[in-house]
């Protein structure tokens, strides 16, 4: 395991503009609980550059709000940063799948430089798919990710798969391979997060 992280303030209204995710790499963030609220944090940084984001949000965690928030805190109006979100949702692991693979289409229409996929793998842990269908969907979802991985893009992948007990985890395993980078987010006793590197990549804002 890597050196940690220096530890960050929770971000509950953070002014960091520099939470940076890498251009052509595929980061995986995972471990905090909340970690589909933690996801919004890489956002204003690219949305004030006037890049755009795609948002493929598999845990129904998307929060137009906080987004607004964060413009009026930059004294913008939130349809200056709508504007650049396209935000796609998936309920099962087969939609998250299906908008996964999606993905090359979507840019030739919304050219994004930000491409941002929660609970992945974590909405194929569901018991009520059979293990060796899930396995099939996210194996294809992960192959359209190695897929964009040599592209301009930067990719964010957040997931809480380690909260999980289940034999499904080594999908997350899977996922740790193909990433570049991989942080574990953990909250420590003062009720700050830090990020623990646990796969070599470029590091995470300190």
């Amino acid at each position: 395991m890597k050196e940690a992280l220096p530890a960050v303030s929770v971000p509950i209204s953070p002014k960091r503009e520099a939470w940076v995710l890498p251009a052509k790499q595929l980061t995986l963030l995972c471990g905090h609980f909340n970690v589909g609220r933690l996801a919004h944090y890489f956002l204003p940084h690219v949305l004030l550059a006037g890049k755009q984001v795609l948002y493929l949000d598999g845990a129904n965690r998307f929060d137009p709000l906080m987004v607004a928030r964060f413009a009026r805190d930059r004294s913008l109006a939130p349809a200056e940063f709508n504007r650049l979100i396209r935000v796609a949702r998936a309920f099962t692991c087969f939609q998250l799948t299906e908008l996964v693979r999606r993905v090359p289409k979507f840019l030739c229409t919304f050219p994004a430089d930000l491409l941002i996929v929660t609970a992945l793998p974590d909405l194929y842990f569901d018991e009520d798919v059979r293990e060796r269908e899930a396995g099939i969907a996210f194996e294809r979802a992960l192959e359209t990710l190695r897929e964009l991985m040599p592209s301009r893009l930067a990719i964010g992948v957040f997931s809480d798969a380690l909260s999980f007990d289940t034999p499904r985890r080594t999908f997350l395993q899977k996922l740790t391979v193909q990433a570049h980078s991989v942080f574990r987010i953990e909250t420590k006793a003062d009720s700050r997060l830090a990020f623990r590197s646990i796969k070599e990549g470029p590091r995470l804002p300190s």
